[in-house]
């Protein structure tokens, strides 16, 4: 169920995406977004194309957002802990004991030097 509703989703969103690249310019800012508008003998006026891209646009956009928060619940329910990450506090308010440190063992003797086996030379 997850994998088709992911699916639709991604669809929906290269549609947007298309849909909103095809939309004509209104503004002048950059230099772009002039001329354009089929005339009288075009299919389509370039009024009627605007509103239907502009239909278009708001329904993708509205499909696209049901698939998120569907996607968003089926996500929430597949979660394998469960729950809030509060509940995993302990509630336990007393400090832990502490551990103390092994005694530390007793320090080793010297050993005993011993004569050397070869005599020394006078």
């Amino acid at each position: 169920m997850m994998i088709v509703i992911l699916v639709v989703h991604v669809l929906l969103a290269v549609s947007l995406i298309g849909v909103v690249l095809i939309q004509k310019s209104e503004g002048g800012g950059l230099g772009l977004g002039g001329g354009g508008g089929g005339g009288m003998s075009g299919f389509m006026t370039g009024r009627s194309t605007a509103n239907l891209l502009t239909r278009t646009t708001a329904i993708l956009a509205g499909c696209f957002m049901v698939t998120s928060i569907l996607l968003a619940i089926l996500a929430a329910h597949q979660h394998a802990g469960g729950g809030s990450i509060l509940d995993q506090i302990p509630t336990s308010t007393a400090p832990a004991p502490l551990q103390t440190a092994p005694a530390a063992p007793a320090p080793a003797t010297p050993a005993q030097p011993q004569q050397p086996s070869v005599p020394l030379a006078k």
